[in-house]
């Protein structure tokens, strides 16, 4: 674990972060996951790993970029807050570091407020790389160091938690189903986080 650390080489390109952002992300807290505070830092115990659906780490950087949503009506209705990740991988297992990893961002329906989030680059047509298996291995090692990480779950797994105390959504009909980033992957990727000592997920 000790060597993976040594290892990781992360790239820090920060998205705007400003006062409209986080008071949206306050705001999110409160209205969408029931928790009033005055920052918008999380205390991360979950890590989520999605795809990206674009081709490019630069255009997914555009993307997250901005504080409000461009054209997500079903998304903007529930708040203007623009997705987001913590952390970004691409084709070839560069990581790039968008969000400090203890502050919110918006990228799992529920599970925000504990969640870190990793958007690989890839999508059905273009599943993810043996090098960002082995960058998303070393990123979670990193983080499990870090914080009481207790679970590691892919996007299309989120509605699995449903029914336990860590879901916090106030709105139980606000579900979109996800099939990022796959079962071989996750199956792989946990695999290889074998050590941590992960916490199973919830059977629906």
């Amino acid at each position: 674990m000790a060597q993976q650390a040594d290892t990781l080489q992360i790239e820090q390109r920060p998205i705007t972060w400003n006062e409209e952002r986080e008071q949206l992300s306050i705001e999110y807290l409160k209205n969408r996951h029931g928790i009033a505070q005055n920052s918008a830092i999380i205390k991360p115990t979950m890590v989520v790993v999605h795809w990206t659906a674009v081709m490019s780490l630069d255009r997914t950087f555009q993307v997250f970029d901005p504080v409000k949503l461009p054209a997500r009506p079903e998304l903007q209705k529930v708040s203007p807050l623009n997705v987001s990740a913590q952390f970004l991988v691409d084709r070839d297992g560069h990581i790039v570091q968008v969000l400090p990893d203890s502050v919110f961002a918006r990228h799992t329906i529920g599970l925000n407020y504990c969640a870190i989030g990793i958007e690989n680059i890839g999508s059905d047509k273009y599943p993810l790389t043996p090098a960002q298996l082995a960058a998303n291995t070393k990123l979670i090692h990193h983080l499990a160091a870090k914080y009481p990480i207790q679970y590691v779950i892919g996007h299309h797994e989120y509605q699995a938690f449903k029914n336990t105390p860590l879901w916090k959504e106030t709105d139980p009909t606000y579900i979109t189903q996800k099939s990022d980033p796959g079962k071989n992957f996750m199956m792989q990727l946990r695999g290889n986080l074998s050590e941590l000592q992960l916490k199973e997920i919830p059977v629906l």
